[in-house]
């Protein structure tokens, strides 16, 4: 009967542990990230750098979002710059050294006009908007 319980066991633990699928995505990402404009002013030719990746998300009007764009890997800070009535604005580059990844989620940078004579953006907020689909 022991015997009987240990042939049925193991077959079973075997399918248990070689079943489960792994997932195609790497813990450090990918990352949706979009773009909120908090500021009266639109946001022309959004530029992000995340380090692991630049794309142009378009335009964001005054108070309005961009579209979510993928990147391989994303940081609480990033590199931002847009033209403001045809001027670039930056955020300046990020130093992501100790930082830690923000991992597989849809996020939002809240960014405004931290310095309007020095063409300066900032971020003053990144928010985790959901786990990716």
């Amino acid at each position: 009967m022991i015997v009987m319980k240990k042939i049925l066991i193991l077959p079973l633990l075997f399918l248990i542990l070689f079943s489960c699928k792994k997932s195609g995505l790497d813990p450090k990402g990918p990352t949706d990230v979009r773009i909120k404009n908090n500021s009266d002013l639109a946001f022309v030719e959004v530029i992000v750098n995340t380090s692991e990746g630049i794309d142009t998300l378009g335009n964001v009007a005054a108070g309005g979002f961009s579209e979510y764009f993928r990147f391989d890997m994303a940081y609480p800070k990033a590199e931002i710059s847009a033209k403001i009535n045809g001027v670039e604005f930056s955020t300046g580059a990020v130093n992501y050294l100790g930082m830690t990844y923000i991992g597989q989620a849809k996020i939002t940078y809240d960014v405004f006009i931290s310095d309007f004579n020095n063409k300066k953006l900032s971020i003053s907020n990144c928010s985790l908007d959901a786990p990716l689909d």
